[in-house]
């Protein structure tokens, strides 16, 4: 059976990849972002990029010709969710996009909704704002449940946590991926990635070396190589404090003189190979940003180091400038999280 979906708010395409894998079928995309959707495009060939400000669309006439896809799908900013003791909930005019995605079903009718968004969503002020999407969605003819899912559990080397929230209209009860801990650690995703130092690295590289893990197997298969492995290149100053770091060490090995006074968590942290990586997010390539440092090298992740992590496979490659590519990756849904979550949606046709 066919199924259909369309992506809103799409970033660089990880959701898309990931349900992708499991079978869906995406017939479009919208994205704000130029590059985001160039990234998007060129990965995904046979899907409508629509690269609009979505509040400018007329969504009536826009997505009337899409009435009937079976699945929407989406991660709506929605800042105002995380303001607590706030009652203005989904009229805060922060949550405009979230109301977007709302018309958007509303207008096409598929049988079934997924939403990601932060884990803050479900829990935020006494659940209050959960309570108003339950709400708006169920007078839309959806039966409407939610979880907070740990990429980590599903095969990621990764603790990162989302919220997903999922509605249908079918007669069947949705069931969230169990949990699978195999335990994937960051040894097993990138070590056998060129080392490189500061600066070095170019967008293509040959694979040197034959994979060293199930893992790296699966984000080998059907590329040609080693896109997007560039290091940063880091000051003197970066570099000098790097070198007094040992393997496993943090800020708290740095002379006093030379300590950050960063408020993020893992700053000047090393990476501990053996286990999963922290969050990856959009500034994966400061070591003052947080636990992004390499223990066996003085630099931070290469894009694809970070892709890697968050369950890329190779042969998805990353364009535009590397700030650009680094707000790609660390934005997106991990696409092996997505994978389980779209073989569970599967479930209900």
């Amino acid at each position: 059976m066919r199924i259909r979906f369309l992506d809103l708010f799409a970033g660089a395409g990880g959701l898309s990849h990931g349900l992708g894998g499991a079978g869906l079928e995406c017939v479009y995309s919208n994205e704000i972002d130029p590059v985001f959707c160039e990234t998007f495009k060129k990965n995904h060939k046979n899907v409508f990029v629509d690269n609009q400000d979505i509040t400018k669309i007329n969504i009536k006439e826009n997505f009337k010709k899409y009435k009937g896809v079976e699945l929407v799908v989406g991660g709506p900013p929605c800042q105002g969710f995380s303001q607590k003791g706030s009652r203005k909930g989904i009229n805060d005019e922060r949550n405009f996009l979230f109301q977007k995605f709302v018309n958007v079903v509303e207008i096409v009718k598929p049988k079934v909704f997924l939403m990601e968004n932060v884990p803050n969503l479900l829990t935020s002020s006494n659940g209050f704002f959960y309570k108003q999407i339950h709400e708006k969605f169920s007078l839309l003819g959806y039966k409407v449940s939610s979880s907070v899912l740990n990429a980590y559990e599903y095969g990621v080397p990764q603790k990162r946590k989302r919220a997903f929230i999922i509605g249908h209209q079918t007669n069947k009860n949705f069931e969230f991926p169990k949990k699978e801990i195999l335990e994937i650690n960051v040894f097993d995703a990138i070590s056998d990635l060129p080392q490189l130092k500061s600066g070095e690295g170019t967008n293509f590289i040959d694979y040197i070396s034959p994979p060293q893990s199930e893992y790296q197997k699966k984000m080998r298969k059907n590329s040609k190589g080693i896109y997007n492995h560039i290091a940063t290149n880091h000051s003197k100053d970066a570099l000098e404090k790097l070198s007094l770091i040992p393997p496993l060490g943090d800020k708290n090995d740095l002379p006093s003189q030379l300590r950050t006074k960063s408020i993020y968590s893992g700053t000047w942290s090393r990476i501990d190979p053996s286990g999963p990586s922290r969050t990856i997010t959009t500034r994966f390539d400061t070591p003052s940003s947080g636990q992004f440092t390499l223990n066996d090298q003085d630099r931070c992740l290469t894009v694809r180091e970070a892709a890697r992590i968050q369950s890329f496979p190779d042969s998805f490659i990353f364009y535009g400038n590397k700030t650009s590519q680094m707000k790609q990756v660390g934005n997106a849904v991990p696409p092996l999280l997505a994978k389980k979550i779209g073989t569970k949606i599967l479930e209900l046709f």
